[in-house]
C-alpha cells in the first residue's frame, strides 16, 4: 500500500533550504523511491496552530518500509541537518490506498 510522507515547513532562509537540503533531500528521495507530490511555498491556514505561510512537500513512496527506509538512513541523517538552522519542520507518515488511480 502506497504511504505518503507530509512535511510542513516554516523557513526562515528560502535560498539556504533549497540550496543545501532541498537538492540534497530530493536526490535521496528519488534513489529510496519516493517521488514528489506537492511542493509549495504559502500555505494557508484554516484552522490549528501551526503552518500559516509555511511550505508543504508531499511525497510519495511505494510502502511504509520504503519512506522509513529513506528517513532512518544514515544518508537522510546527515542532509536532515542542512535544515536545523534555516527550517522548523512538522513531518508525518501515512499509508493508505490510491483513491483517484
Amino acid at each position: 500500500m502506497p504511504a505518503y510522507m507530509i512535511v510542513t515547513a516554516k523557513i526562515t532562509d528560502r535560498d539556504a533550504f533549497i540550496a543545501g537540503y532541498g537538492a540534497k533531500a530530493g536526490a535521496l528521495v528519488e534513489k529510496f523511491g519516493g517521488k514528489y507530490v506537492l511542493r509549495g511555498p504559502g500555505a494557508e491556514l484554516l484552522e490549528g496552530n501551526f503552518g500559516d505561510g509555511a511550505s508543504m512537500v508531499i511525497s510519495e513512496w511505494p510502502d511504509i518500509a520504503a519512506a522509513k527506509a529513506f528517513w532512518n538512513s544514515p544518508e537522510y541523517q546527515e542532509v536532515k541537518k542542512l535544515r536545523e538552522d534555516c527550517a522548523e519542520c512538522q513531518v508525518l507518515l501515512i499509508e493508505s490506498p490510491t483513491i483517484n488511480g
